[in-house]
């Protein structure tokens, strides 16, 4: 088959931009209005941000560094009030001035401790008098809760988040980084080389080692937060409730909160979680996502990558009375059925490789007839057999060629060229590649043998309509409808003919299923001999050019579009969309899929437990993620095939192909389970 597959029977603001300018009297009463709510000059006061993402500043002025944002859960002690630059703001209503609160602690912490200034300053216009709340509980490497940010008064870059101050909490809380963006119900991404995780609870500590003696660096509230994890490493014991009764001594290594990187927020390369405080974000209840239960089944339909024509759809329709045009015309949209010219040569890879030795020799056998080493200018019989040997000397690796009778008479005996041509001087004869370890192993036409040092490629020259007896009934079994195998044979055709590069390279075309599969003499058949020559140089057409027909087993009732097939190994549309590769339903009247007589129509695995599939994808780094939480299937082709599978894990979240989640499972798991046949799958019956 064509390449792959085998045969198988914060609020924003106004659009305006603007702000709007206030008369002097609403100023006035704006002011005072504000100033009435704050302490007097040398009164200590404890305050509250008036709406979420108050600004404190290192000095009283719009222009001066945001060294913090409070949520409304937070609270400030405030000194005095000064003079300082004008500020407009909305919190939570319109107001303007220009004075401002000295802020000497956050949370009951001095902001000489976390900040390493003796004040912080705040438009007093963001601040009201409040009546703390409780403090709440901090167990060992336990949440407590942070509020979500939005940004006010003077509104920062969305792409530069700033810190956040701890919430009302035990004297010891330091300040937590605000979010930039709300979350959203999709599944977290890999951002980096790391994993992006969220807080499972309020309150989740990042600290500067990892052991709960760590200085507390941040503490991360449940909504809009997130971070970064590079790694899991091993530290001190930890137990917490978050949001249920958990422990451990496996930390996260955290190097970014909301997009900005620990450094740059704390001056550290990393921080850490206890492992038990951070989740993928992923719940039963997030769309789009399959969240795995106790045991997972997966279910498809169809064999093989999808694109061009269904091999069993084409025996459907055949059945169903359709002509080899009319089953061309539905795989490859738009198209019609042309000639190219006669006696076209094709190159076929049929050993690649090989490395001989004094002790295992290349064997060649000339079969039906007087057979010949070109340039040696000697002949030889029926069933003489030919041993290439190589002989190196440092860098220099020369060949000898023995050719022997049956009864052991050496017929020839002396040098080789690396690159040596074997071929019947007989009509009907062959050359056997006894070498090849394949019983389809007898080739008409000539056997290109060349060497590089003691490595050796095998090339098999011939007509391209001589290699078709060899593909035709080897890609599609002689008992089947006869126009099926008619639109088999000019899809073969067309297939080689696009790939042949006389001018270049050594091979045009593999024997086997990364291009189409050729048997060579001993797959022939009268049957597709006949069909061959019935439909002798016909190709399929896309204007004047020949079409690239791909073709797979089994279409599952659908084909897809040849981009979403062909992809990046992450997914990522890589190909150019050819018109004539549309996917589309393969389906009769009745709704009944032309492949419905398929034997792998529908199929299903085994059922496999969390830790089972967890051990499968995780031998793999491209979907390695620890112990899997679930799968997001939803970016799928017109034919419902995976493009791409988001692999969720409890340390990672990882995006590959549908092509790559299939192998991976198919080379990991237990060699008696039944495979992946195709992308065509979910864990449900799909209909």
């Amino acid at each position: 088959m064509a390449d792959h597959d085998r045969f198988a029977s914060g609020p924003a603001a106004p659009a305006s931009g603007r702000r709007r300018r206030w008369g002097a009297p609403i100023l006035g009463l704006l002011l005072a209005a504000a100033l009435a709510l704050a302490p007097t000059a040398a009164a200590a006061g404890s305050m509250a941000p008036a709406c979420d993402g108050v600004n404190l500043r290192t000095s009283a002025s719009t222009s001066a560094t945001v060294k913090v944002r409070l949520g409304l859960a937070n609270t400030v002690t405030v000194g005095a009030t000064v003079a300082g630059g004008s500020w407009s703001t909305i919190c939570p209503t319109s107001k303007a001035g220009s004075t401002w609160f000295q802020v000497t602690q956050v949370n009951g912490t001095s902001v000489t401790t976390l900040y390493g200034v003796t004040y912080l300053f705040a438009a007093t216009g963001v601040l009201a008098v409040t009546t703390p709340s409780a403090p709440a509980p901090d167990a060992t490497a336990s949440p407590s809760p942070t509020p979500a940010v939005a940004p006010v008064e003077t509104p920062q870059p969305a792409t530069t988040p700033v810190p956040t101050a701890a919430p009302t909490a035990p004297p010891t809380a330091a300040p937590t980084a605000a979010p930039i963006a709300a979350p959203t119900a999709a599944p977290t991404a890999v951002v980096g080389s790391g994993q992006s995780m969220v807080p499972a609870c309020d309150g989740a500590n990042l600290r500067t080692s990892a052991s709960t003696s760590g200085t507390l660096k941040v503490r991360l509230g449940i909504n809009g937060n997130s971070v970064v994890v590079s790694g899991t490493v091993s530290g001190g014991s930890w137990s917490t409730i978050c949001p249920t009764a958990k422990s451990g001594s496996s930390w996260y290594r955290v190097t970014s909160i909301n997009g900005a990187s620990v450094a740059t927020l704390y001056g550290v390369s990393a921080l850490y979680a206890a492992s038990g405080v951070l989740s993928s974000g992923v719940t039963a209840t997030t769309p789009g996502v399959t969240i795995l239960g106790a045991s997972t089944t997966f279910f498809g339909r169809g064999y093989g990558h999808g694109v061009g024509l269904s091999q069993y759809g084409a025996r459907g329709r055949a059945l169903a009375g359709q002509s080899a045009t009319e089953i061309l015309a539905q795989y490859f949209a738009g198209t019609t059925v042309g000639t190219i010219a006669a006696g076209q040569a094709i190159r076929v890879l049929v050993l690649d490789d090989f490395t001989a030795s004094a002790a295992a020799p290349l064997l060649i056998y000339g079969r039906g007839g007087d057979w010949e080493i070109a340039g040696i200018g000697t002949s030889f019989p029926a069933d003489a057999r030919l041993r290439m040997i190589p002989t190196t000397s440092g860098t220099t690796t020369t060949w000898r060629a023995i050719v022997d009778t049956t009864a052991g008479a050496v017929l020839y005996s002396g040098p080789v060229p690396s690159d040596s041509r074997i071929r019947s001087k007989v009509a009907g004869g062959s050359i056997q590649l006894y070498s090849k370890p394949s019983t389809y192993d007898r080739y008409r036409g000539t056997l290109r043998v060349l060497a590089t040092g003691a490595r050796v490629d095998v090339i098999n020259e011939l007509d391209l309509e001589t290699y078709l007896r060899g593909v035709v009934p080897a890609e599609m079994p002689s008992t089947w409808p006869a126009e099926a195998r008619a639109a088999q044979t000019i899809v073969a055709r067309s297939y080689a003919a696009v790939r042949l590069r006389p001018a270049t390279g050594t091979f045009d075309v593999y024997d086997d299923t990364r291009s189409q599969v050729y048997g060579g003499m001993m797959r022939e058949t009268l049957a597709a001999d006949a069909t061959v020559l019935a439909t002798a140089n016909q190709v399929v057409k896309a204007g004047a050019a020949v079409a690239n027909t791909y073709f797979h087993s089994t279409g599952g009732g659908a084909t897809e579009n040849n981009e979403y097939v062909f992809n990046a190994s992450s997914g990522a549309v890589t190909s150019t969309p050819l018109a004539y590769l549309r996917g589309s339903p393969d389906r009769d009247q009745a709704g009944v899929p032309y492949d419905a007589g398929a034997p792998v129509a529908t199929w299903q695995t085994k059922a496999y437990s969390v830790a089972a599939l967890s051990a499968i994808f995780g031998a793999d780094a491209r979907t390695s993620v620890g112990t899997l939480v679930g799968f997001d299937f939803r970016n799928r082709g017109v034919s419902g095939r995976l493009i791409s599978v988001t692999v969720i894990g409890s340390t990672a979240t990882k995006t590959v192909s549908g092509n790559v989640f299939i192998a991976v499972f198919n080379a990991r798991r237990p060699l008696a389970d039944p495979p992946l046949r195709s992308t065509l799958l979910a864990v449900t019956p799909i209909p």
